[in-house]
């Protein structure tokens, strides 16, 4: 069966709504950041109203954006790792939840738990440490969100916990520095966690100049296909351009 719905909304924004409870990822909700370009509309910040709550993985400026949220104008709770709380009051949001990894926490009958991500996640170069994480969004599905992270062992504490698995497969820039998943890594990541259903993110949306697949946006994400065919052919794989929406996919209950 199926239930309510999953819109990628475009690089790590997605909205995720079951049980009557929606979730916005990394809200990135305008045209460029500095030198960085939307490749898709903008998408229309009214139909990303009455929000229950709003979760950032990290401070960096294409996941915690500061005019996004302003346009959102939400007055409910944010739910980021340690050290995002003064980025989110300067967005005029003061109902901050701190998660570290294993942290949980509950909106409506959707349970949000805070897992580990392998990431930088300091707003910049000479910002003090700060944790980057990703969630794991418990309701009538379980949707993990992975925020930004490479590949690390530990992923596979959520196999048999995962239906969906909403992966970043690519960057905006001429490099994908440490920190990243490739669509290669990405297909790797899936033999740990074992969804029941992969939907790649963190591509074509944004791009700088010299962006790798500006030629040939949906090439990281096929590449993500045809890697995952190879390497966890039991995933459904669903690759979504920015804008469109899938069904969030329920394991149906034994007989």
């Amino acid at each position: 069966m199926s239930v309510d719905g999953l819109p990628y909304v475009g690089h790590a924004t997605i909205l995720a709504e079951q049980a009557g409870v929606r979730l916005l990822t990394d809200p990135l909700l305008r045209s460029r950041i500095a030198h960085v370009v939307r490749r898709v509309p903008v998408p229309a910040a009214n139909a990303l109203r009455d929000l229950d709550a709003i979760l950032i993985s990290h401070a960096h400026a294409d996941h915690l954006d500061v005019p996004s949220l302003r346009r959102l104008a939400h007055a409910g709770p944010v739910i980021a790792p340690p050290g995002c709380a003064g980025t989110l009051a300067r967005a005029g949001l003061r109902d901050v939840i701190e998660l570290r990894p294993g942290d949980r926490y509950s909106v409506g009958p959707v349970a949000i738990e805070a897992v580990a991500a392998d990431h930088d996640g300091r707003r910049h170069p000479l910002a003090s440490r700060a944790p980057a994480v990703g969630f794991l969004l418990e309701g009538p599905a379980s949707v993990y969100f992975a925020g930004d992270t490479d590949l690390f062992d530990e992923m596979a504490e959520l196999r048999d916990r995962v239906d969906v698995a909403l992966l970043p497969i690519w960057g905006w820039g001429p490099r994908l520095p440490a920190g990243h998943l490739t669509p290669e890594t990405a297909a790797r990541a899936l033999q740990l966690i074992r969804p029941t259903v992969a939907i790649p993110i963190h591509w074509g949306t944004m791009r700088s100049p010299g962006e790798r697949s500006a030629s040939d946006p949906r090439a990281p994400a096929a590449a993500f296909a045809e890697a995952a065919a190879r390497l966890a052919p039991d995933v459904e794989v669903r690759i979504l351009e920015p804008g469109e929406s899938t069904p969030l996919a329920v394991a149906a209950s034994p007989e």
